[in-house]
């Protein structure tokens, strides 16, 4: 699940994880912010480090799809070459991408990361002084700006992942 800061990535996956996690104990949840963590922040927030950070989810994920587990990610990708490369590696993979314009996502501002970007606090911020390359080939796109809530996005993925029924 990709989309910038703010799109409701987090939120989703970990309704999703609770909502099915009784159903299908296998089903795991890989969010970006955490990985970020695990590994002490030892990265920063440009370009290169982003495509590093998505580089070691990507083993990771296919560390735990190996052990027949299915994980949902949620991160922000931004770079094609990357989303071909789960395209080539995953046995199933699907790709959602929760679209959302940068004033509902400054509106949200759900890690403050917005507002401190404004005050010039902050930068390298997707979206903003990081292009955003929205991806080219994804298998279900959700406007964050159109829908009423996160449960009728959560009902829309659900309806659209197989495994999940």
């Amino acid at each position: 699940m990709t989309g910038i800061s703010g799109a409701g990535k987090t939120t989703i996956a970990n309704s999703i994880i609770k909502s099915y996690k009784h159903k299908f104990p296998n089903l795991v949840n890989l969010d970006g912010d955490v990985i970020r963590q695990m590994y002490e922040d030892d990265l920063g927030y440009e370009e290169k480090d982003r495509i590093r950070q998505i580089k070691r989810i990507q083993k990771l994920c296919l560390f735990l799809e190996n052990q027949n587990l299915i994980v949902i990610v949620s991160a922000l990708y931004s770079n094609t070459e990357l989303m071909d490369w789960n395209r080539k590696n995953f046995s199933e993979y699907f790709e959602i991408y929760l679209k959302a314009t940068i004033d509902l996502v400054k509106e949200r501002d759900p890690k403050g990361i917005y507002e401190k970007f404004a005050k010039g606090e902050e930068k390298n911020l997707v979206g903003l002084d990081i292009a955003w390359h929205e991806p080219k080939k994804p298998n279900l796109v959700i406007d964050m700006d159109k829908t009423k809530s996160f449960s009728d996005v959560k009902k829309n993925i659900i309806k659209n992942l197989h495994f999940l029924k």
